[in-house]
């Protein structure tokens, strides 16, 4: 088998069938996920030579050697100028795998991607946290990107991304956008986050917070006069404030609660849901940093998060049950698909 001829059309069904992922491992054929569901490629089962011989076709020298030695690798790849994929290799059962990830060379509007219209407020902040949560493979990126293209479209600022790797390449508007990766530009995110107060941003995008050294970090800068966009695979709001706080010692905890209060601007918990139309639709929780949120972050009250969210929409807030709710009336999603992804289906029935 020729591998990058092979590897060439395997990319080339990914983007013709509008697949968001490509997975290549041994004993399969080639798999591609469209809206959600897994669809094999027509063809022989990969042995275990195919499947390394693939994998390695995407990597470079270096790279491999990199991979051998750590036994997994990240990586973006430029298909041809065509397209981008995120790329994790990876070892199981003492074989080669890689999963592909699409990235769409056009960055979609948040109007594009059916986000709420209120997530457009978080791009007009001079300063502050906004954190978009959610289970892997739930948009998160791709709603970061919206968000940051807004605000490069709108108006003259620095921006600096820190990404593992690279996925949306922006090009510069109204703005100038410095994109940095890690292993290729940084050596981690805490290194290149303490780098950008001597780079004069005015907009931080943290691709994922990993460490309490790049929690602790993003949070300075967030109160520094930066405004600050990152991830964080948590599934909820008020999980996402434990995560942050749980990650220091008990004795920094109360610091970083009070760094929280006065810093964070929202939280936004996403789930993509399969549509009605056979794509997915977002659904959103919204959490704004209000007096009453602000109190009970600063006094460890986090468990009373939900209900604000649940009791506040005059402010702006969106519990997941509710914007699962509002899809589901308005014909987007069906009742059995936002059921399984409420937290709680049985309220969820009520609400509906």
């Amino acid at each position: 088998m020729e591998y990058q001829t092979f590897l060439k059309q395997l990319l080339e069904a990914t983007i013709k069938n509008s697949a968001s992922d490509l997975h290549i491992s041994e004993g399969h054929s080639p798999i591609l996920r469209i809206n959600r569901e897994l669809i094999h490629l027509k063809g022989e089962a990969l042995t275990a030579a195919e499947a390394e011989g693939i994998s390695f076709a995407l990597m470079s020298d270096e790279q491999i050697e990199n991979f051998k030695k750590n036994k997994e690798i990240d990586f973006s790849y430029d298909f041809e100028g065509r397209a981008r994929f995120r790329v994790n290799v990876f070892y199981q059962v003492g074989t080669v795998s890689a999963a592909l990830r699409l990235v769409p060379e056009k960055i979609r509007t948040m109007e594009e991607l059916r986000l709420p219209v209120r997530l457009h407020q978080f791009c007009e902040y001079a300063q502050g946290f906004v954190l978009v949560v959610g289970p892997s493979s739930h948009g998160k990126s791709t709603t970061l990107a919206a968000m940051v293209d807004e605000i490069n479209h709108t108006r003259a600022s620095h921006i600096i991304t820190i990404e593992d790797p690279i996925e949306y390449i922006f090009k510069d508007d109204k703005s100038m956008i410095n994109q940095r990766e890690l292993h290729l530009d940084t050596l981690s995110f805490a290194q290149a986050l303490k780098s950008t107060f001597r780079e004069d941003p005015d907009v931080i995008m943290v691709g994922e917070m990993r460490d309490p050294e790049t929690m602790a970090t993003a949070i300075t800068a967030a109160e520094t006069g930066h405004l600050v966009f990152a991830t964080l695979h948590t599934n909820s709001a008020a999980q996402t404030i434990h995560r942050i706080v749980d990650n220091f010692n008990g004795d920094q905890q109360s610091q970083i609660r009070a760094q929280l209060a006065s810093s964070l601007i929202g939280i936004i918990s996403q789930r993509l849901v399969p549509s009605t139309d056979g794509k997915v639709v977002p659904a959103c929780e919204i959490m704004l940093n209000t007096s009453a949120i602000s109190n009970l972050i600063r006094d460890n009250k986090i468990y009373e998060i939900p209900l604000v969210i649940e009791t506040s929409s005059e402010s702006g807030m969106v519990s997941l049950n509710r914007s699962l709710s509002e899809l589901v009336r308005k014909g987007l999603v069906t009742l059995e698909n936002a059921s399984k992804f409420s937290n709680n289906p049985r309220e969820l029935r009520k609400l509906i």
